[in-house]
């Protein structure tokens, strides 16, 4: 007989919506909390920027939010929905095979809806802490605070953390950028290109936001100039746009303005916007040091899931990156109701423990930075396939696979509009008739 257990889901946006899921239709007693007042998590807009445009300040308000306004995905919407539930076109919405984030929105609005999920959630509760009190009977005290401040506490049997990856800004260091006089913020506190008009601005990144930042701030900078990372980078004049450059990365900023790039060039800029990704950030969890977060590695967890020592009444969702988020996060979700509900068995502790450490060995050979721990190091989808095949699940569609793995080397055949360039439908219908 499987097991129905009360569990906790911290966070109300793609990963908390498809752990709930799975995990009601595994029969647990679901509650989600959630700390804004909508489902969407990463994908609800918010006008509203921190008081601190670095994200420096620990006594900031923070705001969840790191969408700019006019940002579009940079995956095809065919890969970006579920497997029972695809993202498709709606009459009344963005048709574009690249949707604006307000298309994302609307479909996890109404996958939430449509799972009957929004009477699981509690809106406006903000977990402040998690931590386990009863290590026999599995017993977690997660307390939640409104936004009138009204503190509860209640026990659960397991807890899911999807809380998401992208509001505690990680920055670039470079000696001088705390002294610099200069404007900088991080992308997570971007919203409009207008405060930059005439501004003579650096971008330090090389991902989608910074390449959408730069070309949304170029046309009213009077200057832009791109800092990268790599050798192979050199000083160069950005294609189709007359007032941008890429250097090498930061060399120093220095307290009379100017910034110093290690190709040797300098300029006399008035802003620095930091597109350097983020950090793990589980301010709730006391786990008494089990669960530590080391330069962006987030362990020890097995497969990026399970604590070993924890397991399986705590886990974590979504934390993966270099993979088609909703393909890994369905995958996770089902994973993590299964196990709970005793339907499949993960190895002993010390054998996760071993596979841990087996990774963290591997890495250190090859060279691999901590902050890579949850970046997918794969030519192909091993790590979905490997958690199908442990699912007993219909195998991934092929083109879902070479569509990711094109997408990600789009710019070579298109331009930076490969967004609206690359026709999705004929190039799937094209992989199809080769197969």
């Amino acid at each position: 007989m499987a097991l129905s257990l009360q569990v906790a889901v911290i966070g109300a946006g793609t990963a908390g919506l498809a752990a709930a899921r799975e995990l009601k239709r595994e029969g647990h007693q679901v509650t989600v909390f959630e700390k804004g007042n909508k489902v969407g998590g990463l994908w609800l807009y918010d006008l509203r920027v921190e008081t601190d445009p670095l994200g420096l300040d620990p006594n900031r308000e923070i705001v969840h939010s790191s969408l700019y306004r006019s940002l579009r995905v940079n995956l095809p919407r065919h890969i970006m929905g579920f497997t029972d539930y695809p993202f498709v076109k709606k009459a009344d919405g963005d048709p574009r095979n690249f949707p604006g984030h307000e298309e994302v929105l609307r479909f996890l609005e109404d996958f939430a809806v449509d799972f009957g999920l929004v009477e699981l959630i509690r809106f406006g509760h903000e977990v402040v802490r998690v931590e386990l009190i009863d290590e026999l009977r599995h017993e977690w005290i997660v307390e939640s605070r409104t936004q009138g401040k009204e503190s509860t506490e209640e026990i659960f049997e397991a807890v899911v953390v999807c809380n998401g990856k992208h509001t505690e800004p990680k920055l670039a260091d470079f000696p001088g950028r705390d002294t610099w006089p200069g404007f900088q913020m991080h992308s997570h506190n971007y919203r409009t290109p207008e405060q930059f008009k005439n501004k003579i601005v650096v971008v330090i990144g090389n991902k989608s936001s910074a390449s959408d930042v730069l070309k949304e701030v170029s046309p009213i900078a009077k200057e832009v100039h791109q800092a990268v990372r790599g050798p192979e980078i050199q000083l160069k004049r950005l294609e189709n746009l007359n007032n941008a450059w890429q250097h090498i990365m930061i060399e120093c900023a220095r307290e009379d303005g100017k910034v110093v790039f290690q190709d040797g060039s300098i300029v006399d800029a008035d802003a620095i916007i930091h597109c350097t990704g983020y950090k793990y950030h589980f301010p709730f969890l006391r786990s008494n040091g089990v669960i530590t977060v080391d330069n962006n590695r987030v362990g020890p967890l097995y497969k990026d899931v399970f604590p070993p020592s924890l397991s399986p009444w705590l886990s974590f969702v979504g934390l993966t990156n270099g993979a088609v988020p909703t393909i890994v996060i369905e995958l996770q979700a089902i994973w993590v109701a299964k196990v709970l509900s005793g339907k499949l068995k993960l190895p002993s502790q010390q054998e996760m423990a071993k596979s841990v450490q087996e990774l963290y060995n591997h890495m250190d050979k090859s060279g691999l930075p901590k902050d890579q721990t949850h970046t997918l190091q794969q030519t192909k989808f091993d790590y979905e396939n490997w958690l199908v095949a442990l699912l007993d699940l219909r195998p991934l569609d092929k083109w879902k696979e070479k569509m990711f793995y094109f997408s990600k080397k789009i710019k070579s055949y298109y331009s930076d509009n490969y967004r609206d360039e690359w026709d999705v439908d004929k190039w799937i219908q094209e992989i199809e008739s080769s197969n």
